[in-house]
């Protein structure tokens, strides 16, 4: 915790409140050590520059649950524009007027 507390320029206390509130989530090692990922330590600051705009937990929360929605929802549209773009129907009739 105080290496991704440091790494984030938090509390090592402000990490843990965040866990619990569901946050940020780190990987649990050991049962009881939390193991934070670049990520992670991103998703911290950008909390901690939210909050510092004066934005409170919860609308933190509301506003993270946002972008992950909206990267979801981006992610499944590349998706249906590969699918639209490899799924191009061909049509091809023989000239039978000359005939």
């Amino acid at each position: 915790i105080s290496v991704a507390a440091q790494l984030a320029g938090l509390h090592p206390q402000t990490l843990r409140q965040y866990d619990r509130l569901g946050l940020v989530t780190p990987t649990r090692v050991g049962g009881r050590n939390r193991l934070y990922s670049a990520n992670d330590v991103a998703r911290l600051r950008e909390i901690a520059d939210l909050s510092a705009q004066g934005l409170s937990l919860e609308r933190i929360r509301r506003v993270l649950d946002l972008q992950e929605e909206v990267r979801v929802l981006r992610l499944r549209l590349e998706e249906f524009r590969r699918t639209q773009a490899s799924t191009s129907l061909v049509v091809w009739r023989p000239n039978t007027r000359n005939r």
